[in-house]
């Protein structure tokens, strides 16, 4: 019996969906502060700068430098532990955000959100790795990133709902209950770490520098890196950008986000997982040159987004455009195993996790917010969409790395 048509047990499939629960509530808790950002910076009287430090840079900062140690201990310790451990740190935070008296306080919660969050990523789709055969890890991985969807979409709902409560109301409500499922995460059966198969094109002996030296892994992750400054921005500053621009009240806007990001997102993540594993089934190469045709179309979408008022194209926009921000993460997840072989799978995940981070919160939405305060937005709102436009660019250069680089694979493989 093949890999590909081999039955998968029951447990199995538990523990995905596990899983895929603490991956929503783990968006949840990240994203529900974008919908509140502009109740948040009124109160406390920040700049455009300041926002994006709270929203983003605080808690990238541990979330991707302690990735890469957690990914390696992932490759070596318990990864339920780890997994346990995170979501109680992060829940606990979460909730503790609604305490906050000032900057600095909300920062030291966000911050130590990302610690606990960094925990996650590269444990979880290890586990998930030797859960699942081979044949089915970018389907699975997409199954499980179906939690960036269903979170996002409900951080946008319940974010908008309870708005009308008070920012602080709503933090508590969606971060301290789920330090319930650190609980049932830590009593999951720890997988035995399966050996290497022929569908395993890894890093020979796990050596990490022949990692971090391959030409293709360094491309996947420069390239998803940009195209996800752009995704990741469009959910940071979606929020700010239509209250400010377009004058939609947070409770509308809320909805929408919510709405279409479950809709188009979904489907997306569910579906781009077999799309990829098809571009793969005809060539090495096959999921990296689909991921750049995500980000190129990208690209002009972007362009009527940030520029159009209709609303009939906004909406449009937005559906192609979070459709495409979340069709590739199987792809970019299962590629980065696949290239790294079963012994630094961790250490692979953290590395990409690190690469598309950096570039989402770190650099993306510092630059954008800095460009806000240097162009007046917050005299003249309209000069959001200019700040914007690094979006489409950093979109047009993912695509192209993408593609060189799903070129470059197919070489190697002849």
């Amino acid at each position: 019996m093949s890999e590909s048509t081999e039955k998968t047990p029951f447990y199995a499939w538990y523990a995905l969906a596990l899983l895929m629960v603490i991956y929503i509530l783990n968006f949840l808790d990240r994203t529900i502060i974008y919908i509140l950002l502009p109740l948040i910076k009124k109160e406390m009287e920040f700049s455009y700068l300041q926002t994006a430090l709270i929203s983003s840079t605080a808690f990238v900062i541990f979330y991707t430098v302690l990735g890469i140690p957690f990914g390696r201990l992932a490759d070596k310790g318990s990864r339920k532990k780890i997994i346990a451990i995170g979501v109680a740190v992060w829940c606990l935070f979460s909730g503790l955000t609604a305490f906050s008296t000032g900057f600095w306080s909300i920062f030291l919660c966000r911050l130590m959100v990302g610690v606990g969050e960094a925990t996650l990523g590269p444990a979880a789709i290890s586990l998930l790795s030797d859960y699942f055969p081979p044949a089915k890890r970018a389907t699975v991985t997409s199954i499980y990133s179906m939690g960036i969807a269903i979170g996002a979409g409900l951080a946008a709902l319940l974010g908008g709902t309870l708005s009308q409560f008070g920012w602080r109301t709503a933090f508590m409500i969606v971060g301290f209950p789920g330090i319930i499922l650190a609980v049932l995460v830590y009593f999951l059966v720890e997988p035995v770490r399966s050996q290497a198969s022929v569908e395993d094109v890894g890093v020979a002996e796990g050596k990490w520098r022949t990692l971090l030296t391959n030409r293709t892994f360094v491309m996947l992750c420069l390239g998803y890196a940009l195209f996800g400054l752009a995704t990741n921005n469009l959910n940071i500053w979606g929020a700010t950008f239509y209250l400010s621009v377009h004058k939609f009240d947070l409770a509308t806007i809320g909805f929408w986000a919510g709405t279409l990001v479950l809709v188009a997102g979904i489907p997306a993540t569910l579906f781009g997982g077999a799309a990829a594993d098809w571009f793969r089934r005809r060539s090495p190469g096959g999921r990296l040159i689909y991921g750049s045709i995500l980000s190129l179309v990208s690209t002009p979408v972007w362009l009527i987004l940030i520029f159009t008022n209709s609303i009939p194209l906004i909406i449009a926009s937005n559906v192609i455009l979070l459709g495409a921000a979340l069709g590739w993460l199987g792809a970019a997840a299962a590629d980065a195993t696949e290239i790294a072989g079963i012994k630094l799978r961790g250490l692979a995940i953290a590395v990409y996790f690190f690469s598309v981070n950096i570039g989402a919160y770190l650099v993306g939405s510092t630059l954008i917010g800095l460009l806000n305060d240097k162009l007046g937005a917050a005299t003249d709102p309209g000069m959001m969409r200019y700040a914007l436009l690094v979006c489409p660019a950093a979109c047009l250069l993912g695509g192209i790395i993408l593609l060189t680089a799903g070129m470059m694979r197919n070489r190697e493989a002849r």
